[in-house]
């Protein structure tokens, strides 16, 4: 089988992009498959680096605001749709696979106007501008939450299947589970609250930590806390200013990033985080209660409609990122991490609206969009 993914700019896309391409090769062995980005996104490391062919092409998010450089930005995306249907003829593709960002705007309508069967995966439980506009030109849509179903318009196809993830439930024994609490610096008689705020870190969380810190807030409870790698020299010193050395607070671990996260959210209580797809799906995939602070400022505030899936369901308590602070946020830790029956109940709750067997589910869209859309040509 031949393939063509679209995926470009953030992690949130492409990595379901490549989720989506280990699966079909585990099912199709020697099956080709090419990714289409552009050459500023995160898709220069991550497709290369998973043994993807990445093809590229210009394209950009567009606003309704006129300015010479969103007419700039019209004139290339434009452009790009012309590259995107000429690597198309090229590959001449069985399927043409979305997972989210401008890139699919380009990608998707060269399809369609190529009769190439198309399939659009939209993460994010209030869907993106792109999704919204190629809804018509779209074979079918895959949507991470349920939520997102009723905000599709003209749809010819939505399915629910949820979204890939590398991470997984893990039943660790207790003596495992003890284990991997030692090797990060933590006390296993203790409850843990995971704090991160993304690969980059979140600089309001960041500042609410802090806070928690200069004022000892966290005397029942250890925090590990990712700071982000661009973030964490800049607490070093500001821990320095206050007379505290970021390798020795009590009941906290204080890391640029934690490269075994799987472990780490498998063993850790609470989890206090932005709100973005991927996350919130490995949130519930593993049953974890969590405190989230959506990021501000994105497009249809999508990262809030995100922590309302576990909200509603009472798996999560939502902060507004300018109402945070360090009061706040501890408050809100304790009366989850210091009552062992909310823990349950919560993790139990965020389990409700995880999904299973996604890869598998997704797989089968694909074989059935090649297979109707294929028909449908036949009788015309």
């Amino acid at each position: 089988m031949k393939v063509v993914i679209a995926a470009a700019g953030t992690a949130g896309h492409i990595n379901p992009g490549l989720a989506i391409a280990k699966k079909i090769q585990e099912e199709q062995k020697g099956s080709e498959i090419t990714f289409i980005g552009t050459t500023r996104g995160l898709e220069n490391e991550l497709v290369p680096r998973a043994g993807y062919k990445l093809e590229t092409i210009d394209a950009y998010g567009l606003s309704k605001e006129i300015s010479i450089e969103n007419i700039k930005k019209m004139i290339k995306t434009l452009k790009g749709f012309g590259e995107a249907k000429k690597i198309l003829k090229k590959i001449n593709p069985d399927i043409v696979i979305g997972t989210g960002g401008y890139i699919c705007g380009a990608t998707i309508s060269a399809a369609h106007s190529l009769k190439i069967p198309t399939l659009l995966h939209e993460s994010n439980a209030f869907p993106g501008k792109a999704v919204k506009m190629l809804a018509k030109k779209t074979d079918t849509i895959l949507v991470s939450f349920e939520d997102a179903i009723n905000r599709i318009k003209n749809a010819n196809k939505i399915v629910f299947t949820g979204t890939p993830v590398k991470i997984e439930k893990q039943n660790y024994t207790q003596t495992q589970k003890d284990e991997i609490i030692k090797k990060a610096g933590l006390n296993k008689d203790k409850p843990i609250v995971l704090v991160f705020g993304g690969s980059q870190g979140a600089r309001r969380i960041n500042q609410a930590i802090l806070q928690i810190i200069k004022e000892e807030s966290n005397k029942d409870y250890q925090i590990i806390w990712a700071t982000g790698p661009k973030q964490y020299d800049i607490i070093k010193e500001e821990l320095e200013d206050n007379d505290k050395n970021i390798n020795n607070i009590k009941n906290m671990k204080i890391v640029p990033y934690i490269y075994n996260m799987e472990e780490i959210m498998n063993v850790v209580d609470v989890i206090v985080s932005r709100s973005g797809a991927m996350t919130i799906t490995e949130i519930s995939k593993l049953g974890k209660p969590s405190i989230l602070v959506p990021l501000p400022n994105v497009s249809h505030d999508h990262q809030l409609y995100n922590a309302k899936v576990l909200q509603n369901v009472g798996a999560a308590e939502i902060i507004l990122d300018n109402e945070l602070d360090g009061k706040k946020l501890n408050d809100n830790i304790e009366k989850i991490v210091l009552d062992k029956n909310k823990i349950k109940l919560m993790g139990e709750n965020a389990l409700k609206v995880s999904s299973k067997n996604v890869e598998n589910k997704i797989y089968e869209q694909i074989i059935e969009t090649i297979k109707i859309h294929n028909e449908g040509k036949n009788n015309d």
